[in-house]
């Protein structure tokens, strides 16, 4: 008897507005539009984008812990999780380095700051006191207590990432050693990480509202004229950006063994989430689940993902460099290479202690010129207008080169499972037709880790 093979349904294609990047780039021009028409209206949809910025962080604590929690259960030892780890900060010193080396070279190649001749006397120097202040807490001392909190609900209240990571990565290695006995908690955690991924799914659908709150504002607040002053400025900082993708994070990528422009096309919708409220931290739960539906493990994800948040920033470090080397122009300061490189070391450890810090970019500017006394903190008040501007760049950036990193310490280690990763990547929409909620926010199901040799 001959058996009629399967028959195969045919895919059913999303429809174009329905999908997510299409709905937050009409958020995106919507916001633009409107802040150019009418700026004082553009400005006043500031909650929007706040409002919605504050819905995705208040998930980011529970998240980090549940993911960090049952990935680490889940090993076989210890030594696994040092090994993660180490390797993880080994890469992201070697990066970041790198795109501070970039950045400094790009603004002393292009000159942007060159002919403004900007006086000390001149500028306003209150426009800058707020920035000034908060960096006078950025030692590496404080920095490093800081990470441990006053209780463990503390960790959870202040939402800081490093906090919760720590507690987290404890409490991991607590339900390692006990092992069986906790085997029920185990489960109930992993189960509790898949609820609170559905929530981030139910948030994600108003991200549009929030792209648009958020871009409104910008244009209405600061204007499309601010822009075109600085404009020299802006475009070292995007260029450089995106050549640093391009070139390095390419590299890094193709070594690993997967395509950068795929794995660039598999997050498009991330990507735009980060264009729309300038902020990498609204992808960030999101970044975990495709990360892990790719083929990278829990363990890897979860320590990787949140670590990276504070420690691995390569477009902030581009942005810090290129606004030094502006500012020093601008103000006609001349600065010799040992002084660019005191700079470039300060910057090394300042930007570790600012990257969880609202306004992070600016504060670590701030106090490295306070500390190094090489260049007045007033001139801080030339990049105020268009930071806003150029938060998209570094964000965009930051964000793509911590998908990066958990692909590599993910390979390092063995749990990377990479012919799942190239299937997926190949064919991304036909990945997302497999799971009952694509990619918006519900947990996914765990990848079949293959161990490379």
């Amino acid at each position: 008897m001959v058996t009629a093979p399967p028959r195969v349904e045919p895919r059913v294609r999303t429809p174009l507005l329905s999908r997510l990047y299409v709905q937050v780039l009409i958020g995106i021009a919507a916001g633009i539009i409107l802040g150019a028409l009418a700026p004082a209206t553009g400005a006043a949809m500031r909650p929007l984008g706040d409002g919605f910025i504050k819905l995705i962080k208040m998930m980011i604590a529970p998240i980090v812990f549940c993911t960090i929690v049952a990935g680490i259960g889940k090993m076989a030892d210890m030594r696994g999780v040092g090994s993660i780890g180490l390797k993880a900060l080994g890469y992201f010193e070697v990066v970041s380095t790198v795109a501070l080396l970039i950045g400094l070279g790009v603004g002393l190649a292009v000159k942007p700051g060159s002919g403004i001749h900007a006086s000390a006397a001149g500028l306003d120097a209150s426009a800058v006191k707020s920035y000034v202040a908060d960096s006078q807490a950025l030692h590496l001392t404080d920095f490093l207590l800081n990470i441990i909190p006053t209780s463990l609900v503390g960790a959870f209240a202040a939402g800081e990432i490093l906090p919760v990571l720590l507690v987290s990565v404890l409490f991991g290695l607590a339900m390692l050693q006990l092992g069986p006995r906790v085997a029920p908690l185990l489960h109930l955690i992993d189960q509790l990480g898949a609820a609170l991924f559905g929530m981030v799914g139910l948030i994600v659908r108003v991200a549009p509202i929030g792209a648009f709150g958020a871009m409104a504002f910008t244009i209405g607040r600061y204007g499309i004229g601010t822009l075109l002053s600085l404009a020299k400025l802006m475009a070292a900082v995007y260029i450089t950006c995106a050549l640093f993708i391009v070139v390095v994070l390419g590299v890094i990528a193709a070594l690993c063994g997967f395509s950068l422009w795929k794995f660039i096309r598999y997050i498009k919708e991330e990507i735009l989430l980060v264009l729309g409220t300038s902020s990498s931290e609204s992808a960030l739960p999101r970044m975990m689940a495709k990360l892990e539906h790719l083929g990278c493990s829990q363990s890897v994800v979860g320590l990787v993902i949140p670590t990276g948040y504070s420690f691995n920033l390569d477009g902030t470090s581009i942005y810090m460099t290129i606004a030094v080397v502006f500012v020093a122009q601008a103000m006609d300061v001349h600065l010799g290479a040992l002084q660019y490189f005191t700079l470039l070391g300060v910057l090394m450890l300042t930007s570790k202690g600012a990257a969880a810090v609202t306004g992070g970019g600016f504060i670590t500017l701030a106090a490295t010129l306070s500390s190094t006394s090489m260049l007045p903190v007033a001139g801080l008040t030339l990049l105020i207008g268009v930071d806003r501007f150029m938060s998209e760049a570094r964000a965009i950036t930051n964000l793509i080169g911590n998908g990066v990193a958990t692909m590599v310490v993910a390979r390092w280690e063995g749990e990377l499972d990479l012919p799942r990763a190239r299937r997926i990547l190949d064919h991304p929409d036909m990945a997302e037709s497999m799971l009952a909620t694509p990619l918006e926010g519900a947990r996914l199901p765990p990848p079949s880790v293959a161990a490379e040799r």
